[in-house]
């Protein structure tokens, strides 16, 4: 990625404005990413999952074997399986298998721990189908998959065969260094904007609980991880920070760092060599841990 390519993506992002309430903010999002153009190789068919509805992200001629759950991001607070379809249809499409995006409830009316009981529910039943499992998600999509894996550990059940997570937020105490060092090179948060969401998210609880801040917990047992994220980013240190704890609990963790990127730059497929890269990095980590007669997990 040239110079150029890194500051003309950057400049395709704003800062959203404070202040705004989270009805209005989930309108420009939509607005932004509701209808973007998935292909016309892909279709979208609605179902329930969990008890919370969900869309099947189905791309003509994939027949592997396996599914792929994905996680939406937007700070707990916007967003929805749609705008979740807009990169759970390329790494659908890279792998050759079905992806299922998940409308989880949003704070502040449904706060923590709604997403994650609705995400457990949802991997619940993926599980009873005896389909392997890959989770998959962005931003917050990407705490909420890292939060499931705990909370699947702690219900007893198996692990998925491995999670891809896109620039995750994993620490809602937004205790980061990179929270304030990056802040003025990332074109899309700062510190104000992160608070805002963390507070509507976690409200009067405890932001250090681990499966709000996945971050925190005690790892050992999860399936392996493959984590992205971009050095423009104030949630930085979230993946660093994840990676050096998730080695240390003995959990195999793949770190891609690219240089000058902004949050979720995957989004930029097609425009960016390196958010191509990743999404060939991503696909190849799937289809990887689907194939592999070792890949399922035992019980945490």
């Amino acid at each position: 990625m040239s110079r150029e390519q890194r500051e003309q993506a950057r400049s395709l992002i704003d800062k959203s404005e404070l202040g705004r309430t989270p009805v209005q903010q989930r309108a420009d999002f939509d607005e932004m990413f509701a209808s973007r153009p998935l292909g016309d190789d892909v279709t979208l068919s609605p179902r329930t999952l969990g008890g919370r509805p969900a869309l099947d992200v189905a791309v003509e001629g994939a027949d592997g074997e396996g599914v792929v759950l994905y996680l939406h991001g937007g700070g707990y607070s916007i967003g929805s399986a749609r705008t979740g379809a807009n990169l759970a249809a390329p790494l659908a499409r890279s792998t050759g298998v079905l992806a299922v995006s998940l409308d989880y409830r949003l704070a502040p009316e449904d706060p923590f721990p709604a997403a994650v009981d609705d995400a457990l529910a949802a991997y619940k039943e993926l599980l009873e189908s005896g389909q392997k499992v890959v989770l998959a998600g962005d931003s917050a999509g990407g705490g909420l998959a890292l939060a499931l894996m705990l909370a699947a550990r702690r219900a007893g059940l198996p692990q998925p065969v491995g999670a891809v997570l896109y620039s995750p937020w994993t620490d809602v105490s937004l205790s980061g260094g990179s929270v304030d060092s990056r802040g003025d090179f990332d074109p899309l948060f700062s510190r104000a904007q992160m608070a805002e969401s963390a507070d509507w998210y976690i409200q009067s609880q405890d932001p250090s609980d681990e499966l709000a801040s996945p971050l925190f917990a005690d790892l050992t047992g999860l399936a392996p991880l493959l984590i992205q994220v971009g050095s423009a980013e104030v949630l930085l240190d979230d993946s660093l920070r994840l990676a050096v704890r998730a080695a240390e609990a003995e959990v195999d963790v793949s770190l891609d760092v690219v240089a000058g990127a902004p949050h979720v730059f995957q989004y930029f497929t097609g425009f960016l060599p390196e958010a191509d890269e990743a999404l060939e990095r991503a696909a190849a980590f799937v289809r990887r841990r689907l194939s592999d007669r070792l890949g399922d997990q035992p019980v945490g």
